[in-house]
């Protein structure tokens, strides 16, 4: 992916100095075991981790005692000026396609941390991954995920890292559409399955918008190389709550499926990219994911 030279966001928020983890409010410290037993419970039942990690820990999340201020990254900081000239560039897509279609595009802010940090949604842990508040319009990233993404699960590349960023984006797409609030409206009225179904849903829908913004970037910079596409894609599989599944207990249960299966977010991704249009990301209307 040829990024070098592209222009950078400026909506980024640097909060990887200073800070400190997040405590109980009885003053315990949450374990990185407790964050798995969190995160493995999130990827099976479909429970926010956030929530768990308060019901795990005996009390409630206090924010970190204190946090750095947020700045720009500082020059030089390779990996945060990825990070800045994807996000850039996912502003130049949105902003076009929502004027186009008469509304306006609202840029979300991305704000990079280390290991914990306040949200208006609760406080972020980095081993939950990257993550979308529409509370304040916000993706959460720990740049330390795409190291996970690439060492733990086999999923390398600068646009597998893309794919992660514009999914996030895509969530905050679904905040302006309206998707998010009737998605919210539905919790609690309906059973635990298909909230499970409706959550795969949503997830399926941010993967194919991820698709569309690669399909206008790429015919607008025309910065994709040999085998970029091949990463987002195996990045799609690798993130699959089926392959999540069998690493994490070694069998699969489809009923709690939250983010659909590995073959159906590469479908789906797919699907944005080749055709380019929001009106093709209605999975709410598809018969068959």
């Amino acid at each position: 992916m040829k990024w070098e030279g592209q222009r950078q966001s400026d909506n980024v928020e640097d909060r990887r100095a200073g800070g400190g983890a997040p405590r109980l409010g009885g003053g315990r410290g949450i374990g990185l075991g407790t964050i798995v037993v969190a995160l493995v419970a999130g990827w099976l039942f479909g429970i926010n981790p956030l929530t768990l990690l308060g019901l795990l820990g005996g009390g409630e999340l206090a924010p970190p005692a204190a946090e750095a201020p947020a700045t720009a990254p500082p020059p030089g900081d390779t990996q945060a000026a990825f990070v800045a000239t994807v996000l850039a560039d996912t502003e130049d897509v949105w902003g076009a396609l929502l004027r186009a279609g008469g509304a306006a595009y609202r840029q979300p802010r991305l704000v990079l941390y280390r290991d914990a940090t306040r949200s208006a949604c609760g406080v972020g842990q980095a081993a939950m991954g990257p993550f979308y508040c529409p509370a304040d319009e916000k993706v959460y990233l720990d740049l330390g995920f795409f190291d996970t993404l690439h060492r733990r699960l086999g999923a390398p590349g600068d646009f597998a890292q893309a794919y992660v960023i514009a999914h996030e984006v895509g969530h905050h797409v679904q905040n302006l559409l309206g998707v998010t609030a009737k998605v919210d409206a539905m919790r609690g009225r309906v059973g635990e399955a298909q909230m499970n179904a409706i959550s795969v849903r949503v997830e399926l829908q941010a993967d194919c918008f991820a698709g569309v913004w690669a399909h206008h970037s790429q015919r607008g910079k025309n910065w994709l190389e040999q085998g970029d596409l091949e990463e987002a894609m195996n990045a799609a599989a690798q993130i699959g709550d089926d392959t999540l599944q069998r690493r994490s207990q070694g069998r699969v249960v489809p009923d709690s499926f939250t983010h659909g299966t590995g073959e159906q977010r590469q479908r789906w991704f797919q699907r944005g990219y080749a055709g380019g249009r929001l009106a093709q990301c209605d999975t709410f209307a598809a018969q068959t994911l």
